[in-house]
């Protein structure tokens, strides 16, 4: 999930209320600014995404490589789905700010930012395994408070808007729910490769992964939302930008699950990022992770 470095001081002038004095922002600005974002036009978005991604899938791809010394691929299909998604954005809301993966910042600061990363997983996409996926997300005033995950290969959208989450794909709609998971040793573990983690988390990482009951790699975003859908438990990354999460945390928060950085702090710029489905399995993956 990871990418191209972006301007964290940029996100964080987002993101400064929330950070400075949460307390009084969480209790008595938010309840009154929270602006509304309509299913449909988060389903608007999916489809536009789809419109450029989808045809891409499963065909011979021109890869750029954005990591000097590594691999950190990007597409065609990753511009043109972000253009896509820029375009409708600038339809419907003209003021607001965006931040995207392939194109960066406009319009910002801004109390409203949209955050997207065109294809989450490119390597999985390259590599013709669905598990990628589109991602954007809403920030107001710091705060994620609407976000979608688009698979259009598998069909799913998961999408959270107005405090709920929800599903629509095979097996018809759904409404979002973690599950009740407490203990490490009865917990599913997903992350995207123990490899990402440097010499100084990784072992840090390797407890938590020794204390669960399995463990699966590879997931990227798609990890996420089986945790807000209650088939796993855990999420644990590194080195994550806020195009690579701001979307997810709405999602799993109107799931009734728990996002935050190692350090308990916001997840939506990025970092060292737990997810859990209990508060009890987040406290418990936290505190092993510090131990």
């Amino acid at each position: 999930m990871t990418g191209e470095p972006v301007d964290i001081q940029l996100m964080l002038r987002c993101t400064i209320v929330k950070l400075a004095v949460p307390t009084l922002f969480q209790a008595s600005i938010r309840p009154e600014c929270l602006m509304t974002v309509t299913p449909d036009f988060l389903r608007q978005l999916a489809s536009a995404a789809a419109a450029q991604t989808l045809p891409r899938f499963r065909q011979p791809h021109n890869i750029t490589n954005k990591l000097e010394g590594g691999f950190d691929p990007v597409t065609e299909g990753d511009r043109e789905a972000e253009r896509a998604i820029r375009a409708l954005i600038d339809a419907n809301f003209s003021d607001h700010g965006i931040l995207g993966e392939e194109f960066g910042a406009k319009n910002l600061p801004n109390r409203h930012c949209w955050v997207i990363d065109p294809i989450d997983g490119t390597r999985a996409f390259i590599s013709g395994l669905p598990l990628w996926g589109t991602l954007v997300g809403l920030l107001e005033d710091g705060d994620a408070i609407a976000g979608m995950m688009s698979q259009p290969f598998t069909g799913e959208l998961f999408y959270a808007t107005d405090g709920t989450a929800h599903y629509e794909g095979p097996g018809g709609p759904k409404t979002l729910t973690t599950r009740d998971t407490i203990d490490l040793a009865d917990a599913t573990l997903c992350t995207t490769t123990p490899v990402l983690f440097p010499d100084g988390e990784r072992e840090s990482y390797d407890r938590v992964e020794n204390a669960v009951r399995l463990t699966r790699y590879g997931t990227d975003c798609y990890a996420y939302c089986m945790l807000a859908a209650g088939q796993v438990d855990l999420v644990i990354e590194t080195g994550l930008q806020p195009y690579d999460i701001v979307a997810l945390v709405p999602i799993i928060e109107a799931a009734g699950g728990v996002i935050t950085t190692r350090d308990g702090g916001p997840a939506e710029s990025g970092g060292f990022i737990v997810a859990a489905a209990t508060a009890e399995l987040h406290a418990a993956a936290i505190e092993m992770l510090n131990g």
